[in-house]
């Protein structure tokens, strides 16, 4: 044998010497779980009798099973304890901790629930009717704010939606405005904004008077020298110039035609809806953090909307 074949050979011999192969017997504790199997059911049984009914069995069913293989595992014969009283300890507090974890309540609040309970049935029993609340708080040395909150506690429920049936997914539905239905009423709400301020002064000031003051036609008319009927038709050529100075960069399909589109009024239009996207623009740059829209301003721009007579989907 050749110096390598030999150098090799001591390496293979201590590494066997050094590491001996474990092999890991699993059947022991396979055969105690499979004979101990009913004691989950009996003691899964013993707690649902005194527990709420929304408990769910096959959650504490999971978590009795699972004890029962750990109890199987680091179950040590040489103790002399009986493996079915060890694993029954560590079913019954794997149950006890399912349960703690259920409880939305702090012990504490739980403790003051069940002490109420206590003396409330004490009382019942000595006066031969229900207590008053009065009567309870004197007896617990509370007030009867405290009373209140116990049984609040004690008398709410934290369950899953989906325990209900799927025609329940149907019927809760959240009607608050997604992300994107954000941002683009903040988009419109910007143009809105733009397209009054860019407005000619006479027409601005009748749409800031009649939709953003509230003023009554009558004293807007008797403050401008006009007729009624000469600010209802200034109000509507606000708007339509408003609507379509929007449309202008919002939705460009919207825009009409314009039956002369090399006059003087065209030229004019033209002017007005490159001035409302250059203020906005200019707003959209120089908005902050602070400034992103909540459902709160989401609220508020159908508000806006509705009060000047335009659909927010339709007319932006």
């Amino acid at each position: 044998m050749s110096a390598p074949e030999r150098v090799n050979a001591l390496k293979n011999r201590r590494a066997r010497v050094e590491s001996p192969a474990v092999t890991i017997d699993a059947s022991g504790s396979d055969a105690l779980v499979l004979a101990n199997l009913p004691l989950i059911g009996y003691h899964v049984n013993s707690v649902l009798g005194r527990v709420p009914a929304y408990v769910s069995r096959a959650e504490l069913a999971s978590a009795g099973a699972l004890a029962l293989v750990k109890a199987a595992r680091a179950y040590d014969p040489e103790t002399g304890v009986p493996f079915e009283r060890y694993a029954a300890l560590r079913i019954r507090g794997a149950l006890i901790d399912e349960l703690r974890g259920m409880d939305w309540l702090s012990r504490g609040a739980r403790r003051r629930a069940r002490q109420v309970a206590e003396v409330s049935d004490e009382l019942t029993s000595h006066l031969g009717r229900v207590p008053t609340k009065s009567e309870l708080a004197e007896a617990l040395g509370v007030g009867e704010d405290s009373v209140d909150t116990a049984r609040g506690d004690a008398d709410v429920r934290l369950l899953s939606i989906e325990g209900f049936g799927p025609e329940v997914h149907d019927v809760v539905v959240d009607t608050a405005p997604g992300p994107e239905a954000t941002v683009l009423a903040s988009e419109k709400l910007r143009y809105l904004s733009a397209g009054v301020a860019s407005l000619p002064e006479r027409l601005r000031y009748i749409v800031e008077e009649l939709f953003f003051h509230d003023r009554p036609v009558v004293e807007l008319a008797e403050e401008l020298g006009v007729t009624h009927s000469r600010i209802s038709q200034l109000r509507s050529e606000a708007l339509t110039l408003l609507r379509d100075g929007m449309n202008a960069s919002l939705e460009p399909s919207l825009v009409p035609q314009a039956e002369r589109p090399d006059g003087v009024a065209e030229r004019r239009r033209r002017a007005y809806f490159a001035q409302v996207a250059a203020q906005a623009a200019a707003s959209a740059r120089t908005s902050t953090a602070a400034s992103v829209p909540t459902q709160r301003t989401a609220v508020h721009d159908d508000v806006v909307f509705a009060s000047m007579g335009m659909d927010r989907v339709a007319a932006c």
